[in-house]
């Protein structure tokens, strides 16, 4: 009996204390409406009303779960006033593609969305976007038309870093690029197999990510350095996690895509599972999320070279046994990524980006073996 009035008194005493510091905090002139429980006081200083009683409150409720510092989350889809756009229809739209997935995030196609209405709401948030491509050997001469594309339809308007990994730093070109985007060079070592080339992007990539490339930017874009814009390729393609459908899969049956069959492959996919088969050319999402996949796929391609396995597709396997089990928030049409050895079909009305037509006997470092 003792112990409990004890604990109530302790409960009465603190909740007096909280509306006391809480008292001063108003009276002191402070926004209440800037008010988080989360918001750290600086390294050094002495403890803020703030931070007494976020004290108060974790001694009373526990320890509150905060943000991780850093992480970037779409905020409220907001837009100014005055912005002039067609209406939105209920009964018009895309008929003869889904635009839907069966978890119920979209899946985008030229149509579905409004452009106008997608860069008012995501340039008000201003995201800084990174870009990685690697271009090792003689892919460097795919840099030129891959930058200068892009400058003009990649993100247009948003701040753009492309992060270039390259064994030939000298062979990168000179481009003038717009406000607010730049480049930057990382190296990487030579290769001697276009398989290695691949599986070493997952390795370079996390390392660069978590030392160079955090708190630089908020999303993360892996593309193929020998590929083309031809038109926009805009913030409708953000989300927390992005997947691109390959263009040679996205009517074919599941048990029909090229997933790892073997099953003492990491990326081994039984027959019979299966949503689609997406590319490892274009990927994309959170910059923190990017990293964990991006991990993943180093990680399960090590455990694989430990049984003495290489994935079928590399990366790409393992990027589709991960989406398979972890759904991508958003997943963009063949659209944003097709390729000039392919006739463009009825029901694609915007190649967005496409892969080079090449002699891969040439370029590739063991001759495309």
């Amino acid at each position: 009996m003792l112990r409990s009035n004890s604990r109530t008194y302790i409960f009465v005493f603190f909740a007096f204390l909280l509306v006391f510091l809480g008292g001063i905090y108003i009276y002191s002139g402070y926004d209440s409406s800037t008010f988080s429980l989360c918001q750290p006081s600086d390294e050094g200083s002495e403890p803020d009303v703030k931070a007494i009683m976020a004290k108060v409150m974790e001694d009373i409720v526990g320890p509150t779960e905060c943000q991780e510092k850093g992480s970037w989350k779409i905020g409220d889809l907001t837009m100014q006033n005055g912005v002039k756009y067609a209406q939105p229809s209920t009964q018009q739209g895309r008929t003869d593609v889904n635009s839907v997935t069966n978890w119920n995030v979209p899946l985008v196609w030229e149509g579905t969305f409004d452009p106008v209405v997608i860069d008012a709401i995501y340039k008000k948030m201003d995201p800084r976007i990174a870009v990685v491509v690697f271009a090792v050997g003689k892919y460097t001469r795919f840099l030129e038309a891959f930058l200068q594309t892009g400058e003009k339809y990649f993100m247009v308007g948003f701040r753009v870093t492309y992060y270039i990994f390259t064994d030939h730093k000298e062979e990168v070109p000179k481009i003038n690029l717009g406000e607010g985007r730049k480049i930057s060079l990382l190296d990487v070592p030579s290769a001697t197999r276009w398989q290695d080339i691949v599986l070493g992007r997952m390795k370079w990539a996390s390392i660069a990510i978590d030392k160079q490339i955090r708190n630089k930017a908020d999303y993360l874009f892996m593309m193929d350095v020998d590929s083309v814009f031809h038109n926009r390729f805009g913030a409708e393609s953000l989300s927390q996690l992005t997947g691109v459908l390959h263009r040679g899969y996205y009517k074919t049956d599941r048990d029909h895509f090229p997933y790892e069959r073997r099953n003492l492959s990491r990326a081994y996919i039984p027959a019979g599972e299966g949503d689609y088969y997406y590319t490892a050319a274009v990927w994309g999402g959170y910059l923190e999320d990017m990293y964990k996949l991006v991990k993943y796929c180093y990680m399960q391609s090590e455990e694989d070279a430990k049984n003495n396995i290489e994935a079928v597709w590399q990366e790409e396997s393992h990027l589709n046994k991960y989406f398979l089990y972890n759904k991508p928030t958003k997943v963009l049409s063949p659209e944003y990524l097709w390729s000039d050895y392919d006739q463009v079909p009825a029901d694609i009305k915007v190649v967005r980006i496409s892969q080079l037509v090449k002699n891969y006997a040439e370029v590739r470092p063991n001759g495309g073996q």
